[in-house]
């Protein structure tokens, strides 16, 4: 009777097992997370397709740089407005809050101080309790600890207590010690108000050179990987600098700071810097992505020159501005954007500076200022001829070595020609303007959309 009932257990068990294998054999190919997808925040899908790039109309300026070349271009999102103060300051906070957690867990390490001591030990690195760390986690700090620049590479911050910033609440003089660190000195502040020190805030970020790697098939890995560390606040002085013998005085103190500002386009900001922010923002959204359990999203970044000007064109053949043109008013005798008319008469168009980033009315991909107000960075080098020689599908052209980098769109401060989605302009990398701004793109994941007829 036993045997017989341990027979039929058997059989039982290898019937649920054979229910179970969902292949039979087969090749079905292996399944990874669920994956749907979705339109990030603040973007616009821009259909694939092909357009005629370059000079709609007569080169006027006589540069010869845009000669008409037809490209296509895949599916992507674009950022429907440019980046805002308040978004670029997600940014700035973040990686300042970042920075304090970690010098205030460096000190608590130095001075032996755990969550269980309060006051800077609330602050202390997440693995200064070894007890409940993974296998996987124990192995990394046992192996990997002391190890980098720093010799704390790797080691988790603890985010769940709030940072204190009103002096009156400092928990103990350790932590007030780090603060003042990060403060300009007493002899640099004035009115009674200590600033940070901005050059103190860095973002740092690694990524690999595919387009070196893909040169270079017997190259090291670890020779491609290039590391950068950027300092993320904007500049405000160019609104001085920009301008001299100019009161500018009020949007060097308040522009990035001030709320009633929050949804202006950001200025003072490096070709640099902005990269650093689409590494900040992939980095941001795949950390939230990881804590869901979800599939990561693809990288955020600069436009490239060709993205940039189909994605301006809204679908409009041979258009001289995203609105079609060739005029800058409407039936209406409005203006249809922010920049230089009728020979220096900044307020014509009902603003003297940037306005906010949603002004105007939108292009036919429902994008915002892809003329005027500021001008905008893209992933691409200067060079007066590289239309000549860059493909015809999905052109791009970023040479590291060229430190001219393209921009868009035309400005506040520029005149119509500029406003043009064919005319080109540049900056070196490493300069900030008060007029120069960028919005970012993200590659589609899917069957191609394509731009209907």
């Amino acid at each position: 009777m036993i045997m017989k009932k341990f027979i039929l257990l058997t059989a039982v068990f290898a019937l649920m097992a054979s229910c179970n294998s969902t292949d039979r054999g087969e090749l079905v190919g292996v399944k990874g997370k669920t994956w749907h997808p979705e339109k990030p925040f603040g973007m616009e899908l821009i259909p694939g397709g092909a357009f005629i790039m370059g000079n709609a109309d007569d080169d006027l300026a006589g540069v010869q740089d845009a000669p008409t070349k037809t490209v296509s271009v895949h599916s992507f999102y674009m950022d429907a407005t440019e980046i805002t103060n308040s978004e670029y300051r997600q940014f700035v906070n973040w990686v300042r809050d970042s920075t304090l957690r970690m010098n205030l867990a460096k000190l608590a390490d130095e001075i032996g101080m755990t969550p269980e001591d309060g006051g800077i030990g609330e602050y202390a690195f997440k693995d200064a309790d070894t007890a409940d760390m993974s296998v996987y986690e124990r192995y990394m700090f046992d192996n990997y600890t002391g190890l980098g620049p720093t010799g704390y590479e790797g080691r988790k911050l603890n985010k769940d207590i709030e940072l204190v910033f009103d002096t009156e609440d400092y928990p103990d003089v350790w932590y007030a010690e780090v603060m003042d660190s990060m403060h300009l000195s007493l002899e640099a502040s004035y009115n009674g108000q200590r600033t940070w020190d901005v050059k103190k805030f860095k973002f740092q970020y690694s990524y690999m050179d595919i387009q070196e790697a893909a040169r270079n098939r017997g190259i090291k890995r670890e020779d491609v990987i290039i590391k950068e560390e950027i300092m993320v606040y904007p500049d405000t002085t160019v609104w001085i600098r920009d301008f001299e013998y100019s009161y500018n005085e009020p949007r060097h103190n308040n522009y990035f700071w001030h709320a009633g500002y929050d949804d202006y386009p950001v200025v003072g900001v490096s070709w640099k810097q902005a990269k650093a922010f689409c590494e900040w923002r992939t980095l941001n959204k795949n950390s939230y992505q990881k804590s869901a359990n979800a599939e990561y999203v693809n990288a955020f970044r600069l436009p490239s020159e060709a993205e940039w000007e189909y994605a301006a064109r809204g679908g409009l053949q041979g258009a001289t501005y995203p609105w079609g043109g060739p005029y800058t008013k409407n039936d209406r005798g409005c203006f249809m954007a922010n920049f230089k008319p009728l020979r220096g008469d900044y307020g014509a168009d009902d603003a003297l500076y940037t306005l906010e980033a949603n002004s105007f009315d939108p292009n036919d991909y429902n994008l915002y200022n892809m003329a005027g107000n500021v001008s905008e960075w893209v992933n691409s080098s200067y060079d007066q001829g590289s239309y000549e020689y860059s493909s015809s599908i999905n052109p791009s052209v970023n040479d590291p070595a060229n430190k001219r980098k393209v921009i868009r769109g035309g400005s506040w401060k520029d005149v119509a020609y500029f406003l043009q989605v064919g005319s080109r302009d540049y900056e070196y990398a490493d300069s900030a303007r008060s007029y120069i701004g960028f919005r970012t793109v993200q590659d589609y994941i899917g069957a191609q959309v394509v731009q209907k007829k």
